[in-house]
């Protein structure tokens, strides 16, 4: 299975901002507001200046959005929030839930380009080849 085709990606997995604007269903001026008032997400930029961010970059976003979406904090409220979430004594337990959003997050960026890619996927029972 092609790593580039299925989407899936390891441990040190970068997104582009649109990536992430297509994960969190979140528009990229809103995630630049996010980035300058929560100084736990740190995207870095390549040599063009275009922001890539990180699967903890990635997970710190998901539990934000949720944080100010479904919570209904507000944007200081959330930035507290995370940051007592990620230096408590849960930490473990909250590394564990991390992983699953992580392997998750690898699943559904799979699905997305599988059927972005192919209009109508093959069945697993079917064996025709195409020439």
């Amino acid at each position: 299975m092609d790593p580039a085709r299925t989407g899936i990606r390891g441990a040190m997995a970068s997104y582009s901002i649109g990536d992430v604007e297509k994960i969190l269903q979140v528009k990229a001026h809103v995630l630049r507001y996010w980035e300058r008032e929560i100084p736990l997400i740190q995207p870095r930029k390549d040599i063009n200046g275009r922001r890539i961010y990180s699967s903890r970059d990635v997970r710190i976003l998901l539990r934000l959005k949720h944080l100010l979406y479904q919570k209904r904090y507000t944007i200081e409220g959330a930035r507290e929030e995370l940051l007592r979430e990620l230096s408590g004594p849960t930490q473990d337990l909250l590394a564990q839930v991390d992983e699953i959003r992580s392997e998750l997050l690898q699943i559904f960026m799979m699905v997305h380009r599988w059927t972005k890619d192919d209009d109508e996927p093959l069945s697993p029972t079917d064996t025709t080849t195409e020439p």
